[in-house]
């Protein structure tokens, strides 16, 4: 099984969330449609990061460093290769098996 850490921004309240699933898009129609306490009523929500790992340990370690990442460091992150949203090569599709 597949673990992911994700970020989400919502850009009418100009903040990003940070989370652990193992299906992101899934997670982010839960935010989208208010399912979650935090984020509910801040969306619109656009997943913007999602990073994959082997396992679940490594991957609630990531999202607890990340929950404690400054807003440059979170800036930063979304453009960098380890970004599954970020295009590998130039005409190259993001991968999307993580749905």
């Amino acid at each position: 099984m597949k673990h992911f850490v994700y970020i989400i921004y919502s850009q009418t309240y100009d903040i990003y969330y940070k989370g652990y699933s193992i299906r992101p898009f899934d997670r982010l129609n839960e935010h989208n449609n208010n399912e979650s306490r935090y984020t509910s009523g801040k969306g619109p929500w656009e997943l913007v990061f999602v990073q994959e790992f082997a396992t679940k340990k490594e991957a609630l370690q990531r999202e607890k460093a990340l929950k404690r990442a400054n807003r440059d460091y979170i800036k930063w992150l979304i453009k960098q290769p380890s970004n599954l949203l970020v295009k590998k090569t130039i005409g190259e599709k993001p991968t999307n098996n993580f749905r």
